[in-house]
């Protein structure tokens, strides 16, 4: 019975990796966007949608998945990946709930970003 499991458990697992392998290897199609070290203090993690009030970073990205790395002293820490698609579903949703804050920050404050509580983006 123990062997039967393991052998469906492993099968899984190598599923995943033949996807995660495709991913890095595959087309290419990711978007990599990287928290500085405010994601510890916070809990947030903050996605562009608009920059000079036109649609820009997640609002246009036409690749497949979403790399959101967190970053402390210049070193990378973890990372969420997730396919742009779904998360474009889940903030609407965390949205439509009010979890999420609309900020604007960047260069000048000309970037419309939300700000999303990491405990919420599952």
């Amino acid at each position: 019975m123990q062997r039967n499991r393991f052998d469906i458990d492993l099968k899984f697992g190598e599923m995943f990796e033949d996807k995660v392998r495709e991913l890095f290897e595959g087309d290419g199609s990711i978007e990599v966007k990287t928290e500085r070290s405010v994601w510890k203090k916070t809990g947030n993690i903050a996605i562009e949608i608009r920059f000079k009030g036109k649609p820009s970073g997640i609002s246009t990205t036409d690749a497949k998945w979403w790399i959101h790395v967190l970053s402390e002293n210049r070193e990378m820490v973890g990372a969420f990946i997730f396919k742009v698609e779904k998360l474009k579903e889940r903030l609407k949703e965390l949205r439509s709930h009010g979890k999420i804050n609309k900020v604007f920050g960047g260069d000048d404050n000309q970037s419309e970003i939300l700000l999303v509580p990491m405990r919420y983006i599952w």
